[in-house]
């Protein structure tokens, strides 16, 4: 990591959209360059929160819906929102059983990231979630969800494969497989 100084400096910056999860702010800025510009930000007004499911025989579950942005169906690891100031885990517990019902005993961090740091601030926390109890899901009003269990060398593959394209599931598919290709 270095200690540079920020290049960029902002003159003014004027909030242009905001509702319950996001706001844009258009920022007048001097760039790194010394050029006067303007930068768009998105700021995420709640936590971004992934969990990857994996079951006593190494099975992954993936949660598959239609994101109206994209205009596509995507799978995904159950994902959700944490309100700034609530524990992570506490949402990440939230969001599993919300999506597919389940309930973890055993919970482990496996990473942090920012999400698409050239237009937003959004940042993203991800858990394993072992050793499940079976339950009912409990999706919210905005989601019409499909729980698909498979192998997690399938999610894997369609990771590998550009099936899966969801940042934070591709991330943690990753790290997962990473982390465990250590302990074999």
């Amino acid at each position: 990591m270095t200690n540079e100084k920020n290049p960029w400096k902002t003159i003014s910056g004027k909030l242009v959209y905001d509702n319950a999860w996001i706001n844009l702010t258009e920022y007048e800025v001097i760039t790194p360059a010394g050029t006067p510009g303007i930068y768009g930000k998105v700021h995420f007004k709640n936590i971004a929160i992934g969990v990857i499911v994996i079951d006593e025989n190494g099975d992954t579950y993936l949660v598959g819906q239609y994101r109206f942005p994209l205009n596509e169906y995507s799978w995904e690891i159950p994902e959700g929102g944490c309100p700034e100031g609530t524990d992570y885990l506490t949402a990440a517990k939230r969001e599993l059983k919300e999506e597919t019902g389940f309930i973890a005993k055993s919970w482990t961090e496996i990473l942090r990231m920012h999400v698409s740091n050239s237009v937003s601030d959004e940042y993203a926390v991800v858990y394993v979630a072992q050793d499940l109890t079976a339950g009912e899901a409990e999706p919210e009003d905005t989601e019409k969800l499909a729980v698909q269990k498979m192998p997690f060398t399938q999610a894997l593959q369609w990771v590998m494969e550009g099936k899966i394209t969801d940042s934070i599931t591709v991330a943690a598919i990753l790290k997962w497989n990473a982390m465990q290709s250590k302990i074999d």
